[in-house]
């Protein structure tokens, strides 16, 4: 069942409109404006309801991007890492998440800490038909991921919380 807050954060984050990937030049460009609408939409709704999770930012192309993301778990912070790359068959092709530091720790997880989202996420990526942008890989591909991992990966002792010092 679908939480009722979830869906309508989904239902907020703007769907994209130009359909182009970096090799598209001008096209990228505007795409990539309104990638940025839709996260810094995501972004205000996650503070507006207290859920306020990652940062990220990218390179000056839009290709690359890093930052945190973080999950609480027990009253505990677990922060990680997180980055990606812009792929040229984007955005017909999701986006490979990565959290370097749990590589080997989860078996949802590819070589190199690449986020296994083939079996949930990616169809709902292919039907959005280049609609769906990074806000939305964020929300419905790494969200729902760490609310599973995280609080397993830390029950079985394979992460700790990020000190308070």
């Amino acid at each position: 069942m679908v939480d009722i807050n979830f869906s309508k954060v989904i239902q907020n984050i703007p769907l994209m409109h130009t359909r182009a990937s970096p090799r598209d030049k001008k096209l990228w460009i505007q795409r990539l404006k309104e990638e940025y609408q839709a996260l810094i939409k995501y972004v205000e709704i996650n503070k507006a309801n207290d859920s306020d999770w990652f940062r990220i930012e990218s390179n000056a192309d839009g290709t690359k991007w890093h930052g945190t993301c973080w999950f609480m778990y027990k009253f505990q912070r677990y922060e990680f890492k997180l980055q990606f790359e812009i792929l040229v068959t984007y955005p017909m092709t999701a986006v490979e998440l990565e959290i370097p530091e749990l590589d080997g720790k989860t078996a949802k997880m590819y070589r190199g800490g690449k986020v296994c989202l083939t079996t949930h996420f990616n169809p709902l990526w292919i039907k959005s038909n280049g609609k769906f942008g990074i806000a939305h890989l964020l929300a419905l591909g790494l969200s729902p991921w760490l609310a599973v991992e995280i609080p397993e990966m830390v029950d079985k002792g394979l992460i700790k919380a990020k000190s308070n010092t």
